[in-house]
């Protein structure tokens, strides 16, 4: 878990969302809203696997 937390990817992706919630709460909502909300999942997901992948590599060795 510690491995998660003390990642800059991950927390940088984790922090991203209080923007993104901000824009949510004052912005229009439309398409381009959902492709927001998309689009940091996906980076939220993508830091979280190469954490994993990282790890998986550390322990081989």
């Amino acid at each position: 878990m510690r491995k998660f937390i003390l990642n800059s990817s991950v927390l940088s992706a984790a922090f991203g969302v209080f923007g993104l919630a901000k824009t949510t709460k004052n912005g229009p909502r439309d398409w381009r809203l959902i492709l927001l909300w998309l689009s940091w999942g996906a980076t939220l997901a993508i830091a979280i696997g190469t954490v994993i992948e990282r790890s998986k590599d550390v322990e081989e060795y």
